[in-house]
């Protein structure tokens, strides 16, 4: 024992979780939305937009997750922080004070 003790983790821990190419639970959400105007409406016109709504939302949620795959997770959380740390471009702009208690 000379050295510090490594841990050896599988790759598939710290591998995002993606589906073809995109965050899983937004593909799988473009997927129900599209299938949900294909099959629900039944129009020629709802089959058309369901046709094309998949590989839009598909080739764009692939492209987020190539930039960043844990982009919708930081996305989300700074929803949570917005009333806190509101963007400010000046010193002189107008603060909105301190919360009093945490949720």
């Amino acid at each position: 024992m000379h050295g510090p003790r490594e841990t050896v983790f599988h790759p598939s821990i710290n591998r995002p979780n993606l589906l073809m190419g995109g965050d899983r639970e937004l593909v799988l959400g473009a997927a129900m939305i599209s299938a949900l105007f294909i099959f629900a409406l039944m129009t020629w016109w709802s089959i058309l937009i369901g046709v094309v709504f998949w590989p839009l939302t598909t080739s764009m949620l692939v492209q987020l997750a190539k930039a960043d795959p844990k982009m919708r997770d930081v996305a989300t959380r700074s929803f949570q922080y917005k009333a806190y740390y509101p963007a400010k471009s000046r010193l002189s702009s107008r603060s909105i004070g301190q919360r009093r208690a945490w949720k």
